[in-house]
Order: structure tokens, then sequence, then C-alpha cells
């Protein structure tokens, strides 16, 4: 309609102005053209009406048209909300619904549980009712026991005579007998079922690693005997106003001592490597027959010279000879050292090459790591060759120079164990203890003087004796077994089982000894009559 307007509009716009064209037109034609434009114009106007007429029909029409189409889109639209609507309502209904269903079974859920309550605690209630009857008759009865029991007590005083404390410890003196006798029978099947299963495999494993490895005895002392060629020699040893003995002494740091004894002289001293080289010395002197003192001094230089490459080859001999690679060379310079060491007369570097073979040999019947039994083996005595340098026992000297050399951990625990100051690490280490033990303890390997000898009974038997119920004791077997009479009235059978175990103990806590010790107890009961 508005469209239909506006065309209206630019149409009369475009009369007038076509009118106006006209009249100037008729202004400069005359008045002819007058009647006709007017004529024109009227047509046009009626044409106009009726074109504008037309129009505005049509926008009556067509505005009906929108309107009945926009009132059927809102009915429509209006249709889809209501239905809408009524779908949430529908759904919002249901799940109302559907709660209070949920709501109504919480409800009986809720009423049938307290009702279950209810009824457990009249359960309970009728429990603790009858639990508090029984304990009040069993308070009743246990009265009635403790009035039975005190009654029955004082009518066993009364007959035995004893008091109530009496009568424990008696019983607890019973008791405690029996389970002593108890034990020891225990422990004498356990030690026998132990000597059955062990002994034999033991006993195997030793003898064939001994077997394997047999080494001459030696025997070492620290003193050195030089035979002469005649007693004359002995004099120009002296030299004149003793100025070449004092030399020797002065150079080589040992006491010569020129006695009765023909043809012999006797180098004293407790380093055995000064006395070696004293001995060499006064060897070559002997043989070269010009002894002074400048010769002496250039004597024993050169002698300490040799020694040295002594003590170097004899630690690669020892190296080589156990098969053992890999020591650094100044740790196999102080194994050389152990050749002029002894211990109870017994060279310590052939022990140390001994107790090298048999741990490594006892390391490969048992499975064990043969190398660091053998390594270990050889170096547990590395100390000794260092104690007059370093303070300190020769085993913690040793460790010290294992550390110092990079040994292995397992190594080192080999000689820090062989004595027991520490606990073993390894089985090797166990090994190369049995193994010095085996070494030092065969006979003749070893020897120790007659004063240590006799200390070492004495102790041994002192120690047998501290126990209660011993009669006598007797170290024989060079110390190797001690035997133990005891009072057969005070010591039982069980008893005598449980006492050499601990004399055993005892003796293992105390005393320092090679090999093992024989621990026998002898209990005997002897009944004398005469006939008349």
């Amino acid at each position: 309609m508005n469209n239909s307007l506006i065309g209206l509009l630019g149409f009369n716009i475009e009369v007038a102005t076509l009118v106006i064209v006209i009249i100037g037109a008729c202004a400069v034609g005359g008045g002819f053209c007058w009647g006709i434009i007017y004529l024109y114009q009227k047509n046009k106007k009626q044409k106009a009406k009726e074109t504008a007429q037309t129009i505005v029909e049509n926008a009556k029409i067509e505005a009906k048209t929108i309107i009945k189409e926009a009132r059927l889109s809102a009915q429509e639209e209006a249709l889809k909300l209501k239905t809408k609507a009524e779908n949430e309502l529908h759904d919002r209904r249901a799940e109302i619904e559907k709660l209070n269903n949920a709501f109504i079974q919480r409800e009986e859920f809720i009423n049938t549980r307290e009702q279950n309550l209810e009824k457990k605690n009249e359960t309970l209630e009728n429990m603790k009712a009858k639990l508090e009857d029984s304990e009040k008759r069993l308070n009743e009865q246990q009265k009635q026991l403790n009035d039975k029991l005190t009654a029955a007590q004082a009518e066993l005083q009364k007959i035995a005579g004893l008091s109530k404390e009496q009568a424990k410890e008696m019983l607890i003196e019973q008791i405690t007998n029996e389970a002593k006798y108890d034990a020891s029978v225990k422990l004498k099947e356990i030690e026998q079922e132990y000597r059955d299963n062990e002994q034999k495999l033991a006993t195997e494993i030793i003898t064939n690693a001994i077997q394997k490895y047999s080494a001459d005895l030696t025997s070492e002392a620290t003193v050195t005997t030089i035979d002469l060629p005649n007693d004359e020699m002995k004099g120009r040893l002296i030299g004149r106003e003793g100025r070449n003995i004092k030399a020797l002494e002065s150079a080589t740091g040992i006491d010569i001592i020129i006695d009765d004894t023909p043809e012999a002289i006797v180098l004293s001293g407790f380093d055995p490597i000064r006395r070696e080289v004293a001995r060499i010395a006064i060897t070559k002197l002997i043989q070269d027959g010009r002894i002074q003192p400048a010769r002496i001094e250039e004597t024993v230089a050169k002698t300490r010279k040799d020694i040295e490459h002594e003590i170097k080859d004899a630690g690669e001999n020892a190296v080589l000879e156990t098969g053992i690679m890999g020591l650094h060379p100044e740790l196999v310079k102080v194994l050389g050292r152990l050749k002029y060491r002894t211990s109870y007369g017994q060279n310590v570097l052939k022990h140390s090459i001994e107790v090298s073979f048999i741990a490594g040999m006892l390391a490969a019947e048992l499975g064990c790591d043969e190398l660091v039994a053998k390594r270990g083996g050889l170096l547990h005595d590395i100390g000794k060759a260092m104690d007059h340098e370093v303070e300190g026992t020769h085993v913690s000297i040793g460790v010290q120079l294992a550390k110092k050399y990079k040994e292995n951990e397992k190594v080192i625990n080999c000689i820090e164990a062989h004595h027991g100051d520490v606990e073993f690490s390894c089985p090797e280490a166990v090994l190369v203890q049995a193994a010095d033990v085996i070494s030092s303890a065969r006979p003749g390997a070893r020897r120790e003087s007659i004063e240590n000898y006799v200390k070492r009974l004495e102790k041994l038997e002192t120690i047998a004796t501290s126990f209660d119920g011993v009669e006598k004791a007797y170290a024989i077997q060079a110390g190797r077994e001690v035997r133990i009479i005891v009072k057969p009235e005070d010591i039982d059978d069980g008893g005598a089982i449980v006492l050499v175990r601990d004399i055993a103990k005892k003796i293992e806590a105390e005393m320092e000894y090679p090999g093992q010790i024989k621990v026998s107890v002898i209990r005997e009961t002897r009944s004398v009559d005469y006939a008349k």
C-alpha cells in the first residue's frame, strides 16, 4: 500500500511538471492548446484516481492477507508453546512422582530399620541381663573355689609343715631342675645329630685340602749362629780395642755375642731383616779376610741393597707361586718382607702361602670364590711386616695397607676377621680363618717357650676348676685337651652336659690358642664295701 502511494505521488509530480511545460507552451503557443491540455489533464486525473483506487484496494487485500497469515503464524506458535509447556509439565509431574515414590520407599526402609534396631536393642538387653546373671554366678563360684583353695592350702601347709613361700620355692626349684635336664638332653641330641651329619663332611673337606698342599715345616728363632773357620777369626772380628765389633753392631743394629763356644758367634736381634743383613755381611767379611771399619760399612751397605732385592723377589715369587695377579707393586714388596718374619718360630711368608693354598682349596670344595680366598689368605698377615714401623696390631695395620692399595672389600674382611676382631661379611673370610688355624696348628709348625706353655696349661686348669662341682682338672696332650672330674653328688648327668658346654665357652672367651681344645667332663660313682 505504501508503495502504491509513493508511486501515485511520483505520478502527480510528473503531471504537474507536464502541465507547467504545457502552460508555458500554451503561453508561448497561445490559447489554442489550452483546451486540449485541459481535456487531457482531466482524463489523466480520472485515470490516476482509478489507479489510486485500485492500489488502495490491492493494499487492503494485501493487508488482510498479511494479517491473516500473521494470525495463523501466531496461532501455530502459541500451539507449539502450549504443547511444549504441556510436555514440560508432564515431565515435571513424572519427576515429582518418581521423587515421591523414592521418598515413600526411603521412609518405609527407615521404619523397617527402626523396627529392627528396636528388636536388636531388646535382644541386647536380654543378653546383658543374662550375662550379668552369669557373672554373678561365676563370682559366687570363684569365691567358693577361692575359699576351698585357701582351706586346702592351709590344710596342705599344716600336713607338710611348709609355708606358702617355701612350697613355691620348692616347686620352682623342681621345675628348674626338670627344665635343665630336658635342655641338657635336647642339647646332647642336637650335638649328636650335628656330629653325625657334619663331622664327616668337614673332616673330608679339610683332609682333602691338607693333602693337596704339603709344605715343609720350619722353625726359626730370634738368634743366628755363624760358624767360623777358626777361633783366631773371633779376634779379627773384635778388632783392636773392639773397633771392628763396634762397627759391625753400629752398622747392622745387631748384638754380636762372642762367648766360649768354639768356632762360632751368635747374632741376636728382634729384627730378622737386620739379623740377616748382619749374617750375610759377616760371612762375606770372613770370606774376604779384610775386616776393618771402612770395609765393614761398605759391605753392610751393599748387603742391605741385596736384601732389598731379595725381599722384592720373595714377594714376586710368592705371588707367582699362588697364582694371584693384580697386586700393587708396593704391596708385593711389603709381602716379601714376611720372608724375614717369624711367628712362634714359623716363617710368616711360608705360612701365608700355605694359608692361601689351603683357603683356596677349601673354597673350591665348598663352591666359594677361590681367588678371593687365596688372595685373603696370602695377605692375612701382611701387617706383621710393618709392626716395627707402624703402631697398632698386625690386623689393623694389614687392613690399612689393603685399603691404601685398593684391595677388594672381601679381601679386607678376610684380613680383619681372621682373628675374630670383627664379624665375617663373606664365607671366604671364614675359610681364611680356618686355613690360618690349620696351618699354624699342625704339629711342628709352631713352637712356644716353656714359660708360655706352662702358663697356658695352668690357665686351662684354673678355668676348669672355677666352676662349682668340679673336683679336679687336668690339662693333657700339650694343652690340646682338658679333663674335668666332677663331684657326682653335686652334678648329675644332665648337669655334666651343661657344664662341659659352659667351660668350653669360657675357654673360648678368655684364652688364645691355635687349633681346638677338647673338654671332657667325667662323672662316676663308686660304691665300696667289705665282706667280713
